[in-house]
């Protein structure tokens, strides 16, 4: 019976024009109709068209015609694909176990979160002790019943009575702010909106600490410019309208802003930044009446973080004089940067730290992989963490007066589990392990090291199932990132394992832009060196096709954000190298990113069109939106983005779509799946991530000519 079935489903996947074997899939499709407008630009005496602008308007009649016609394509196309409901099915299965994170204590309660399985977003929980029955704190379930409305962020006072937590709707980087009394459970105060990349820090329990722009005038809510945070204090029971501007807006411009208070309470921190690397570092003695904000560091050439203090006596995490990071001591009475004293030098390794009970732990980066080095806080070492193996480790951090403290390893065969860590003894005792249908020990990951374009010795993490015979016809699904400073280290998902556990290989490279190997490995990645980027992920699928794990028949290249600005520029660089691309939620168009919502604060690390002559020669160059040509056979591709994305807006994929679908000649399909009420992915519910996952593996599977689950078949 199994035989037959197999024989059926051939069958059908043939006459579909799905399965091939050797043989290329013959698909006509009749996409939509993109029209053209006379748009341009001109840049330092270049005309540069850009005949879909229209596409930016995501408030348009036209525009959103647009997108139901595109996906209507899309979706035509993988339903036709026999085996997507039963890749939907297993991983229903796969995620369909409790998940419980770690928890933290606050006033007389733990509270942690928990997922009964497929649930669309997790569950706040609370309980007195470790052995009582939880109770549903904060249910997020309930605000929407399509899960499309999460809760963002959550701050409790120090006395745990006041518990505030920010609302997303539909993805959007957009909050509301709601408080509630931990007893009674009944909300305190107004509702306070628009609220944007900022946490909520409380000052007692009489207000709290927040960030956020003012609306964009012109344009969308979800595309327009922001440009000038500000920090507020808001006094509980008094209206948004009258709170108190701290730092930033007109007088202070500056477009990111943070503000935190330490955990005595005796200072409020301030970072600001006019992009994602570097930030100024001001605190302010709130103990003093009308004291004034005071400077440690004034200017944005580096990275500064405030880890701890102990009365007046500032701990400091930089990369000042020390591109791998080191931690340094200030007295708060004149803490700029000449009076600092090392307390941990810098390193080989790229330092991480935090404290919790007295102590400092020193979360160091060794090829992408954990060491973690507990300290006491005049940086003497007191031992080295033991760990359950080779993998990543977070969540050692916590107040003063913690005698222990929750943390969670990972691995790309070990699942998250949480470990109980005592931080007088240094035992660490698993706390809970979750209960999946997997068995790690029919897997296998090795680090191996690669040579990029230039020579540059490049980490890659690869995972497959044992036994995997290396005949370069594996599926393989090659994911990185390369940027921002972002480090991609050794973890663990479920929606993976139904890929491994069809023959497919997972591969992971550590590319130059990330933060893997410090400031310097950051830098090579960026502006004028982005091309760094694009080479070692060329290396690495070039390497696994060379040592036979896969060949470009069978190889997919994935990534989103900076991500999917790099298959992006990888797939119009090296059309040949893959099968499938996946460029999700892309920086697509690098002439006019800077334009929309906070993206001008991305130049640190890209440059934009308008610095030099140079600059938009190097960013026209690889765009893209702009590097694709007409008459070119490109990979087999699946363009995915969110209409409520306002990091990375829509129109950047729109405009590569449309772009693509006009240049492209083959048989590969060229398509763009466009998500609803979801944004740039935070608070995606579930049911949504099972879906875009299914669509993903199915895509990719449909167009390699290879068919999943044949063991029950």
């Amino acid at each position: 019976m199994k035989r037959l079935s197999y024989i059926a489903l051939i069958a059908i996947l043939a006459a579909c024009g799905g399965y091939g074997g050797e043989n290329e899939n013959k698909v006509s499709f009749n996409y939509p109709e993109t029209k053209q407008v006379d748009s341009a630009d001109v840049y330092f005496g270049t005309t540069v068209p850009d005949p879909y602008r229209w596409l930016e308007d995501d408030r348009s009649e036209e525009t959103a015609q647009w997108v139901s016609a595109q996906n209507e394509v899309t979706f035509g196309y993988l339903n036709n694909i026999p085996y997507r409901e039963r890749i939907k099915s297993r991983l229903e299965q796969l995620l369909n176990y409790e998940r419980v994170y770690a928890p933290t204590k606050h006033g007389d309660y733990y509270y942690f979160y928990k997922n009964d399985g497929l649930q669309n977003q997790n569950v706040l929980y609370r309980k007195k002790g470790e052995d009582e029955e939880a109770q549903v704190f904060v249910d997020p379930n309930t605000f929407k019943e399509d899960g499309t409305i999460s809760m963002a962020g959550t701050s409790f006072t120090k006395d745990g009575s006041l518990f505030g937590f920010l609302i997303s709707e539909g993805g959007s980087d957009w909050r509301k702010a709601v408080v509630l009394n931990t007893e009674t459970m009944e909300v305190v105060g107004d509702t306070l909106r628009d609220i944007k990349f900022s946490g909520l820090s409380w000052k007692g329990n009489e207000g709290f600490y927040y960030s956020s722009y003012d609306k964009p005038k012109d344009g969308s809510a979800l595309s327009g410019k922001t440009q000038h945070h500000k920090l507020y204090y808001h006094k509980l029971g008094t209206p948004q309208s009258e709170d108190k501007l701290v730092f930033g807006g007109e007088a202070q411009p500056r477009r990111y802003i943070l503000g935190y208070l330490t955990e005595d309470q005796r200072y409020l921190v301030i970072n600001a930044a006019q992009s994602t690397s570097g930030n100024e570092l001001y605190i302010q003695d709130l103990t003093q009446p009308n004291s004034k904000v005071v400077a440690v560091v004034d200017n944005v050439d580096n990275d500064h973080r405030l880890i701890a203090n102990e009365g007046g006596r500032l701990l400091i995490q930089t990369n000042l004089n020390a591109p791998n990071k080191r931690i340094v001591e200030v007295d708060a009475s004149n803490p700029t940067s000449d009076n600092w004293k090392d307390v941990l030098p810098e390193t080989e390794n790229v330092l991480n730290a935090g404290t919790a009970g007295g102590k400092i732990f020193a979360n160091y980066m060794i090829d992408a992989q954990t060491n973690i080095k507990q300290y006491d806080m005049e940086g003497n070492l007191e031992r080295e963490v033991e760990l359950p193996g080779i993998g990543s480790a977070f969540g050692f951090g916590g107040r003063e007066d913690d005698t222990e403290l929750y943390y969670t390893f990972t691995s790309f065969t070990y699942p998250s589990t949480i470990f109980k860590y005592d931080i007088t003894s240094g035992n660490s005792k698993k706390y809970i392990q979750p209960e999946i249908d997997f068995n790690p020990e029919d897997y296998t990951t090795e680090q191996v090291f690669y040579t990029s374009k230039d020579g540059t010795r490049v980490p890659m993490f690869i995972t497959y199932k044992k036994g995997l015979e290396m005949n370069g016809k594996n599926p393989t699904y090659l994911y990185a990132y390369g940027g921002f400073n972002i480090s991609l280290r050794p973890s663990f998902s479920t929606s993976r394992i139904v890929w491994l556990e069809n023959g497919g290989i997972y591969a992971q490279p550590n590319l130059r832009g990330g933060g893997e190997y410090g400031e310097k490995w950051h830098k090579a990645g960026t502006k004028m060196q982005k091309q760094n980027v694009f080479d070692d992920f060329i290396a690495a699928g070039e390497y696994l096709i060379e040592k036979g794990y896969t060949s470009s028949d069978y190889l997919a290249i994935a990534g989103g954000s900076n991500g999917g600005l790099l298959v992006g520029a990888t797939m119009t660089q090296r059309p040949d190298l893959a099968k499938v691309a996946f460029p999700a939620v892309g920086v697509m168009d690098m002439l006019r990113y800077h334009k929309f919502t906070a993206g001008a604060g991305w130049a640190t690390d890209y440059g934009t069109s308008d610095d030099s002559k140079e600059m938009f020669e190097y960013l026209h160059k690889y765009s893209p939106v702009h590097a694709l040509k007409s008459g070119t056979a490109y990979p087999a591709t699946m363009v995915t983005t969110a209409d409520h994305d306002d990091r990375v807006v829509p129109a950047h994929s729109f405009k590569f779509a449309a772009t693509l679908q006009a240049s492209h000649v083959g048989d590969n399909p060229v398509l763009i799946r466009i998500e609803t009420d979801a944004g740039h992915g935070a608070g995606t519910p579930t049911s949504k991530r099972i879906e875009q996952d299914a669509d993903r593996y199915a895509f990719a599977w449909y167009n390699m000519g290879v068919i999943p689950f044949k063991e029950d078949m």
